[in-house]
């Protein structure tokens, strides 16, 4: 690690804590002049430093900044697997850890970010993800023997995991918007969106890349127009370390469910927590939308729904809306 990251580090697990320079460049076994200039550095990153007289330096308690050290205390000894990388800003966090999939980046490959400046969604839309108010984060996954039909569980993990980290953190109870979608107080709070490479011989997964948007608190210029009305957020205002610790306390609980021997139980948590189950919908399966009734969501995390001529499917991708 460099001194930067070294001295990061340290900070964060004393958070609220001053270390005198002597203090510092002992532990880290650097001179006073280069932990000054790794104070800099971190300052002009964002991180509230402070430094006082006879005292030393000191990261705010109150700091809320995306971190890799700050990632880490959430997670636990069982998360190793995760290689942390967390950015101020990127283009895709997807496309970030999809090109090095290709490279040959082994499972765990993570990256974490505050901002991305092209952002997707499903079916190439733009994802809104603006600065400072979300995280950003996309996972590189290589499970073994996964045909085609088990991918979406996935995203049905990924979804049990998010409302679980939002309750820890929040309190408050969110629910799942099939499919990919995760709610709070009747509002979009996060997305999900999963891509996958497959052999074209054997037809299993060579990998995924699961990606996830998460809107931890009301951006500080409000959501475009198109968004207003449909978007939330987590947490209605700063709190300490909250997005390190929605971000650690996903990647902990997904982590949890992905090497769990069996996805019986989180698939019937995905269940409990659906929203539109019993509801009127609209669906749109490519150019054709049509009105349905949402009766359940089968062991495949497919959407089993009855039309209005009386007919069943069971749907493994499209979209609803929910009718009032």
């Amino acid at each position: 690690m460099t001194t930067r990251e070294q001295l990061l580090s340290l900070l964060e697990s004393g958070k609220g804590t001053y270390f005198s320079g002597e203090e510092i460049a002992r532990r880290l076994s650097v001179s006073r002049a280069a932990v000054w200039k790794a104070v800099k550095a971190l300052r002009q990153e964002g991180y509230p430093i402070d430094a006082a007289t006879n005292r030393g330096y000191c990261l705010a308690r109150s700091s809320d900044i995306l971190s890799p050290q700050g990632v880490q205390r959430y997670l636990g000894p069982d998360c190793q697997a995760f290689d942390l990388t967390v950015l101020p800003s990127v283009g895709s966090t997807n496309a970030w850890v999809r090109e090095r999939a290709d490279q040959g980046a082994p499972e765990g490959c993570t990256l974490i970010a505050g901002e991305q400046t092209a952002g997707r969604g499903r079916f190439g839309r733009s994802f809104f993800s603006p600065g400072d108010t979300g995280v950003y984060l996309s996972i590189l996954l290589r499970p073994t023997h996964c045909p085609l039909p088990q991918v979406s569980q996935l995203t049905a993990l990924a979804a049990v995991a998010l409302c679980r980290a939002i309750a820890a953190v929040s309190g408050k109870e969110p629910r799942i918007k099939w499919v990919n979608d995760v709610f709070l107080e009747g509002k979009k709070v996060c997305g999900i969106l999963s891509e996958a490479a497959f052999g074209m011989e054997s037809g299993t997964l060579e990998y995924a890349v699961l990606g996830v948007g998460m809107n931890v608190y009301p951006p500080k210029d409000g959501f475009p127009p198109e968004l207003a009305s449909l978007a939330g957020w987590i947490l209605d205002a700063p709190v300490e370390d909250g997005k390190n610790r929605l971000a650690g306390e996903f990647l902990r609980r997904f982590r949890e469910l992905y090497t769990a021997p069996a996805p019986e139980d989180a698939i019937r948590e995905y269940r409990d927590r659906s929203l539109v189950i019993g509801r009127s919908l609209t669906v749109t399966l490519g150019t054709e939308t049509r009105a349905a009734q949402a009766l359940n969501i089968d062991d495949q995390c497919r959407l089993v729904v009855r039309f209005d001529d009386g007919t069943t499917q069971a749907l493994s991708y499209g979209e609803v809306q929910i009718r009032l």
